[in-house]
Formats: C-alpha cells, sequence, structure tokens
C-alpha cells in the first residue's frame, strides 16, 4: 500500500481521543507553562521511541500528541516485514531529531488497540496528531516514501497545530550511559534460581528470576527461566488423567484447554499445546479468548522466539486472529 495523502479527511474514530480544537489548546497552554519554566526539558535520543501499550496509550500516545505527532508502529515478533520497517523507522526518529515520536505497538499483546485502527496486517503504520488518527501505510514500503510520508505529516503537526516538536540533548544518553554502572552481572542470582529448581523450590527459582527481571528487564535467560519455572509451578499437583479427561469432554472450557496445554508442553508435546491454544483462540471470545491468547504467548516464551515451532505458532495464532 503507498501512503496515503495527509490531508485530514478519513480520521479513525477512537473513544478516547479529544477533539481537534481541544488538544491545539492544550498544546499551546503547555508550550506556555514550560515557557514560564524555562522551556521544554530536552529528551534524549532514546526516548524518541517508546514501547506503547493498551494501558498507557491514552498518556503516551494522545496526550503525547498534543506536544509531537507521533507514529504508531503496529508489529509482531513473528512478522518479518516488521523486522526490516522497525529498525528504519527506530533510525529515523533519531535522525528527525524530535520532529515525531516513535510509538511501537506490539499487536499480539495488544489486540484492543489492533481492532480500534481496523488494522487487516502488519506492519501498519499510523500517526496520531493532537488527538486524531490518521492512517500512513501498510508493510515495508521503500525509505523514500516513508520519508516523504513523515514530512508531510510534521507539516500538517506544524501548519494545523502549531506542534514544534520536542528538543533533543543529543549528549544526554552517552552521558548517562557513562555514569550508570553496567547491570550485572547476575551470575549469584541465575545460579541461586538453578539451585531453587534442583531442589524443588519452584518459588525460589521464581522469585530469582524476577530479581534479575526487576533490574535488566530484557535479560534473554532470566526470562527463558521464569517462564519455565513458572510453568512448572502450574503445573505441579496437577493429576494428567484428570486434567485430560477434563479437557477431552469440555471443549468449550477455556480453563480446561490451558491445563492441558501446560501439561502437553511439559510432556515435550510441543505443537500439541500450540496448537490446541490456537483452536481455543479461534472459537472464543472476549475474556475467554484473551485468556487463551496470553498463556500461548507464555507459552511461546518457555520454548523461545527462534524456534521454528514457535514461528509456526506465531504465524497461526496470527491467522485466526486477523
Amino acid at each position: 500500500m503507498q501512503p496515503r495523502n495527509m490531508s485530514m479527511s478519513g480520521v479513525v474514530d477512537l473513544a478516547a481521543v479529544k477533539a481537534a480544537g481541544e488538544a491545539k489548546a492544550k498544546a499551546e497552554q503547555a508550550r506556555a507553562e514550560a515557557a514560564r519554566h524555562g522551556g521544554p526539558a530536552a529528551v534524549p535520543p532514546s526516548a524518541l521511541v517508546i514501547d506503547v501499550d493498551e494501558a498507557g496509550f491514552e498518556r503516551d500516545v494522545l496526550q503525547r500528541s498534543a506536544e509531537v505527532p507521533v507514529v504508531l508502529d503496529f508489529w509482531a515478533e513473528w512478522c518479518e516485514p516488521c523486522k526490516q520497517l522497525g529498525p528504519l523507522l527506530e533510525r529515523l526518529a533519531v535522525e528527525y531529531d524530535g520532529r515525531f515520536l516513535l510509538a511501537k505497538i506490539d499487536v499480539d499483546a495488544n489486540q484492543m488497540l489492533m481492532q480500534q485502527f481496523g488494522i487487516q496486517g502488519i506492519p501498519a503504520v499510523f500517526a496520531v496528531v493532537a488527538g486524531q488518527a490518521l492512517p500512513l501505510f501498510q508493510g515495508a514500503v521503500p525509505e523514500a516514501q516513508i520519508r516523504e510520508t513523515l514530512d508531510q505529516l510534521i507539516q500538517v503537526g506544524e501548519e494545523r497545530f502549531g506542534l514544534t516538536g520536542l528538543a533533543v540533548d543529543r549528549d544526554a544518553d552517552g552521558s548517562e550511559a557513562a555514569a550508570r554502572p553496567a547491570a550485572g552481572p547476575y551470575d549469584a542470582l541465575l545460579e541461586a534460581a538453578m539451585s531453587a529448581l534442583d531442589a524443588g523450590d519452584l518459588a525460589g527459582a521464581v522469585q530469582a528470576y524476577k530479581n534479575v527481571l526487576a533490574d535488566d528487564p530484557a535479560h534473554p535467560e532470566a526470562k527463558l527461566g521464569l517462564a519455565q519455572a513458572e510453568l512448572l509451578s502450574r503445573v505441579q499437583g496437577l493429576d494428567p488423567q484428570t486434567v485430560r479427561k477434563n479437557a477431552a469432554d469440555n471443549p468449550a472450557d477455556v480453563a480446561a484447554q490451558i491445563a492441558a496445554a501446560d501439561l502437553d508442553l511439559v510432556g515435550g508435546h510441543v505443537q500439541d499445546a500450540f496448537g490446541r491454544l490456537v483452536e481455543t483462540v479461534r472459537r472464543t471470545f472476549g475474556d475467554d479468548r484473551d485468556a487463551a491468547r496470553l498463556r500461548l504467548l507464555e507459552l511461546f516464551e518457555v520454548i523461545g522466539p527462534e524456534d521454528p515451532r514457535v514461528i509456526a505458532g506465531r504465524q497461526a495464532l496470527a491467522r485466526v486472529l486477523f
């Protein structure tokens, strides 16, 4: 899909979106308030790319869009074109030096936002300007077209809403990194987690992994270990025969299917576990669908994102969701 014309027609109607006039007034008020305090605070380049979820959308996107155009990148781990487009958008966000803010939204974890924006496929890129959402493009389009679209977006923000963007401190990231001690090492905590697992102390293992992640949320070994320890905690004490009989006798019982999927995975039946939950997502709605989907995402973490079975599972999940 080609980038669309950046006129203000065709605005997506979101329940939480404020009127454009009100948003412009708030933006002017915010600038005036900042001016009284010596001007807006500069942000480091790393703050120009943020991860956004449903809980923080009002604060991180709608409110921020009264200061700067916010570009929304809807993506997923299993989406190959997303892996090309995402880094390009991140690089452009830094290059454009605060003239837009890039908000990345994982569709697997934020189904409600995906539905609100009417997304049919990913990657999909929107913008929110002064509280109004605009479709930009879908798919991994050429960089030249992306730049043209961003230029038009920025022009709309400046001319129609007076959005001047964010002040950026180019030296902030480097100085902060130098002043902040390196995270870790976590050998002692990881060893404590492994010792707890060996001793059958699943609660102790879970806490040890959480202690690592509290300091380094992206630590791969701790994330994997926590997912595995939590899975073992869930199946501890379950009677496999009873769980499997309940799942077979009650195919519409989401809790029964989730418990059986946990046992499938612990027993090494990875594809059976994934298939069971994908099918449960396909035939359910609302809270039941969310429960099955979230458990499936947790089981993906247990196996790891690069495993071919996880990649196939994510593709199967996407097909039943989209």
